[in-house]
């Protein structure tokens, strides 16, 4: 370092001065200015000042090393614009009437926003052997394309929790050994996505606490938890916040090969007796959902899964998970999310994804996502829809792919006027050939992605009439056929 350096200097130069002074003689510059002592004086004070600076600096730099000593950064990204070639572009994975009720469909070419996740993370070590971390989560999106975008942010602080593993006080039980405890805002550690729907099969978040890894047996391993949500403001009194509270066991079976997940929800007052302002304070009416029905109180969820490390012996993997949900839940992706559902809303969802490779230069993806859900926020409504997508990759060069994805929805709604929906039955259809580079081609998960696309989608005449507040149906685009041109980039790390 440059102050090292300049003590360095002045220690040598200390040096040959008392040489001098030993011999009697000064140097030709200090004979009328100054003795040779004072000078000698005036060059140790400026060393030790220098010393102290190093020392200063060498202190902080230790500090900076104890601050960044077990720091991670991880984050995923996206950004791109859609245009249907005279203007801004419709999109989203949500975008299709079924999408209402959870039906995603091909998001390749097909995202017309800006969406960032920063996530942060300290561990550290006790001297009893004790590790916890720290995870703090930024995120935002947007879909205007403009650099200053502060009115339109939606930065939301996701995740804020803390975890202690490895307890020096579990190491002797087998059980609770690799056990992981944890309290705060997250997401939970298990749920799992299909990512070229950019849906989760299931999502399980909120604030509470709950402990992973307690393994009952070599081959049973078990996480439990109890996390809240809010169903927001819904009365004229106190109780403002309409909370639903979410109790988990999430089994494991064979290596995690095998998945059992229960939940029960419970939110009391959500069908609660609330003050009708301006009325008698003894009156008091019941809560209803946006139908004008009292919604649930209560819920079950359950999901079953196989995950499988490969595609069938093949390169890949592949995921099978069955759900279903009553009451509170019957929204069975987010779970406890939902708090317009009625007792007897039930829902059943069926799962089927995975990638392999095809050949040396080919990959593919296949994605089969179904459900049927009645009685949801109406009685006697029905949903029915299935998703069908495949996305195929042919690798060129090490560093370019030609991506290309085709997929199919059907949909039988009938909401029964539920949100001002319509009933409809009809098909929706895309097609999207993106070019895209790449660091290294190879591999579905490889990121980040630079994309250009063009995507050729089109629909039903009978879905038009779903909403009048949803994608389909408004002014240039409706059924007959829609071409829409972008770019994107996409990454994570």
């Amino acid at each position: 370092m440059a102050a090292e350096a300049e003590a360095g200097r002045l220690r040598k130069e200390v040096e040959q001065l008392n040489r001098q002074f030993a011999l009697g003689g000064l140097p030709a510059d200090m004979q009328s200015s100054m003795s040779l002592s004072a000078r000698v004086a005036q060059i140790e004070a400026r060393q030790q000042s220098l010393e102290n600076r190093t020392s200063t600096l060498a202190s902080s730099v230790d500090s900076i090393g104890d601050l960044t000593e077990g720091f991670s950064f991880t984050g995923y990204a996206r950004s791109g614009t859609l245009t249907d070639g005279a203007g801004a572009g419709r999109g989203g994975p949500y975008m299709t009437p079924a999408g209402s009720v959870g039906g995603a469909v091909g998001r390749l070419g097909n995202e017309p926003d800006t969406y960032v996740e920063l996530q942060f993370s300290k561990e550290s070590q006790a001297d009893n052997g004790t590790r916890s971390k720290y995870t703090v989560m930024l995120a935002d999106g947007v879909e205007t394309p403009n650099d200053w975008t502060a009115s339109n942010s939606s930065l939301n602080v996701r995740k804020a929790y803390a975890e202690l593993s490895n307890l020096s006080s579990f190491q002797g039980s087998p059980t609770f050994r690799n056990a992981t405890l944890w309290a705060g805002k997250r997401f939970d550690r298990e749920n799992f996505d299909i990512h070229w729907l950019d849906t989760d099969v299931v999502f399980l978040a909120g604030t509470g606490a709950g402990i992973y890894d307690v393994q009952l047996t070599d081959n049973w391993r078990l996480n439990a938890s109890l996390m809240s949500r809010s169903y927001g403001d819904f009365s004229t009194d106190d109780s403002k916040d309409i909370r639903s509270y979410i109790a988990t066991v999430n089994q494991f079976f064979d290596d995690g090969r095998w998945q059992l997940m229960l939940n029960g929800i419970a939110s009391r007052r959500n069908n609660a007796k609330l003050k009708d302002s301006g009325s008698d304070p003894d009156e008091r009416n019941s809560r209803v959902n946006k139908a004008g029905y009292s919604p649930a109180e209560s819920g079950a969820h359950g999901l079953f899964a196989y995950h499988r490390p490969d595609f069938f012996g093949g390169e890949g993997f592949f995921k099978a998970a069955l759900l279903y949900g009553k009451g509170l839940g019957a929204e069975v992706k987010g779970i406890g999310s939902d708090g317009e559902l009625l007792d007897e809303a039930e829902a059943l969802r069926l799962a089927l994804y995975g990638h392999t490779r095809l050949s040396k230069n080919w990959r593919i993806a296949p994605v089969l996502l179904a459900e049927h859900s009645k009685d949801r926020y109406v009685p006697g409504d029905n949903y029915r829809w299935l998703t069908l997508n495949l996305r195929l990759a042919n690798e060129l060069t090490s560093n370019f792919e030609m991506v290309y994805e085709l997929g199919w929805q059907s949909m039988n709604l009938d909401p029964r006027g539920y949100n001002g929906r319509q009933k409809s039955n009809g098909d929706f259809w895309k097609f999207t050939v993106a070019p895209t580079f790449k660091m290294e081609s190879g591999n579905f998960f490889e990121r980040p992605e630079l994309r250009v696309f063009a995507s050729y989608m089109d629909w039903s005449k009978e879905l038009d009439d779903f909403s009048t507040s949803d994608n389909f149906g408004q002014k240039h685009f409706k059924s007959g056929g829609v071409w829409q041109f972008g770019t994107q980039m996409e990454t994570w790390f």
